[in-house]
C-alpha cells in the first residue's frame, strides 16, 4: 500500500526537475511508485489537488484535478 507522504514526496520531486512552464503527466509519479501504478492514480490526483505548490492543467487551463475528466498535467504553481 502506497502512504500518501511518498505520493506527496513523488510529487514535490518531479515537479521540482521540471523546467519553467512545463508539466508532467500524473501517471509518472504513480508508475515511480508502483509497478502496477493505474490503481494509484485517483490517489496521485486527490494529493495533487491538496497541494498549494502544484497545479493542474487540461487542455492549458487550470482545473481541480479530483474533478477533471480525462488527462491532465501538472506542473509548479
Amino acid at each position: 500500500m502506497i502512504r500518501r507522504e511518498a505520493v506527496t514526496a513523488a510529487l514535490l520531486e518531479r515537479s521540482a526537475r521540471l523546467r519553467p512552464g512545463t508539466t508532467f503527466c500524473p501517471s509518472e509519479v504513480a508508475r515511480d511508485l508502483a509497478e502496477d501504478w493505474r490503481p494509484l492514480m485517483p490517489l496521485v490526483r486527490e494529493v495533487a489537488g491538496e497541494m498549494p505548490q502544484i497545479i493542474a492543467t487540461q487542455k492549458g487551463r487550470d482545473v481541480d484535478p479530483l474533478a477533471a475528466k480525462g488527462p491532465i498535467r501538472l506542473g509548479r504553481a
